[in-house]
């Protein structure tokens, strides 16, 4: 009996991880598709008018909170081991993206580069160095 509860309670609780992350993955899509209206809608779509674009900026940061509060879930869902890998893959992340971000910019500052750093150059070496982390933990902890 107990190993039938243990196992219908880990059944229960894949399942939630899998609606938890069906969720994340939803919110990520709604979000990035936001961002890409933002992006290219005032310039290819409606002639930069002024209240379309402010309406797509405000969709973008409630899509965008969606994602945040989406992802928070998903990361309470977790069980230690994976919050652990998590934590520090995020925590390699935001220290690679802060003090690449700001040598980054400083770069253009003190002219060793000459064009100006765009701020998709540190979401990608922000998203490689958190793949790298989730790799190096789930490696370091298998």
């Amino acid at each position: 009996m107990v190993k039938q509860d243990l196992q219908n309670e880990h059944q229960q609780w894949q399942t939630e991880q899998k609606q938890k992350v069906k969720t994340l993955g939803l919110c990520t899509f709604v979000w990035l598709i936001a961002t890409a209206l933002l992006a290219f809608g005032p310039k290819f779509l409606w002639d930069f008018n002024t209240l379309l674009t402010v309406i797509a900026v405000i969709v973008n940061l409630l899509t965008g909170t969606a994602m945040i509060m989406a992802n928070r879930a998903h990361l309470r869902s977790l069980d230690e081991m994976q919050q652990k890998i998590q934590s520090e893959a995020m925590a390699l992340s935001l220290g690679v993206g802060l003090v690449v971000g700001c040598c980054y910019q400083l770069l253009h500052n003190v002219r060793l580069i000459s064009f100006e750093p765009e701020l998709a150059h540190m979401v990608i070496v922000m998203c490689l160095s958190y793949m790298i982390g989730m790799i190096k933990g789930g490696v370091k902890y298998r």
